[in-house]
């Protein structure tokens, strides 16, 4: 009995050893990211039945944005877009005129188009931010292909979408026994920055925030015009 214990406890040790979520925290580091927009397309985004539909559109262009506001490498692709999946939203477009936009014209896994690998390498990043469309087939796919490759994959879970919550929790646990990291938009922005006094810092971060997470965003407001007003009314003194 003693024995059949001892395999049992050394099965459990290894199971643990080799889970992709066992292993050490890994923090964000600008200079080591790069954001990649996968498969965000117009037609796509009809797909996304897990998010409400305004609030989707918001944070897949939250997501686009954080390559504005930490100065990362930006990487787009798209796939089959002269067909019923759309091009990308001419908002993302309009933010990065210049960078890489890889058109795949027939492959699903983003890796297995050698323009994207290649476009994908020239950043010298190691750490890729993604979210894609849907998140069972794009995010995943590429995600584990990218794990595969070595790199440190951090998976924006608001800014992928898909037909149901349960193929997106499904999907969200393929990839994160695989050592995908599932990510808020809230919890990227904060490991970027690493500190509110830091260039981007409150300065930058605070107007993002108002933009993109409101319940934030006003409590800066908050802040803002209880200082601009410089008044406590009876009851708020005991509070503080």
């Amino acid at each position: 009995m003693k024995f059949g214990s001892s395999i049992l406890v050394a099965g459990i040790a290894l199971f643990n050893a080799v889970r992709g979520d066992a292993v050490p925290w890994e923090r964000l580091n600008k200079n080591d990211s790069m954001l990649l927009v996968l498969d965000l397309q117009v037609g796509l985004y009809q797909v996304a039945r897990d998010w409400d539909a305004t609030l989707y559109r918001e944070n897949i262009l939250a997501h686009a944005e954080l390559g504005k506001l930490f100065n990362l490498p930006v990487v787009m692709t798209t796939s089959a877009e002269t067909g019923p999946n759309g091009p990308l939203p001419k908002e993302i477009l309009e933010m990065y005129p210049d960078a890489p936009l890889i058109k795949r014209q027939g492959e699903v896994d983003a890796w297995d188009n050698a323009k994207f690998r290649e476009a994908i390498k020239a950043t010298g990043k190691k750490q890729i931010i993604i979210a894609g469309i849907t998140t069972d087939v794009c995010t995943a796919f590429l995600a584990l292909s990218l794990r595969a490759e070595g790199y440190s994959v951090f998976a924006n879970i608001e800014a992928s979408g898909t037909y149901s919550e349960l193929v997106r929790d499904t999907a969200n646990s393929r990839m994160q026994q695989a050592g995908v990291q599932l990510v808020s938009m809230f919890s990227i922005v904060c490991d970027l920055m690493r500190d509110w006094r830091n260039t981007p810092g409150a300065k930058e971060v605070l107007p993002y925030l108002d933009r993109y997470l409101p319940v934030y965003g006003f409590i800066a407001r908050g802040h803002a015009a209880a200082i601009d007003n410089g008044t406590l009314i009876d009851g708020e003194a005991g509070l503080i």
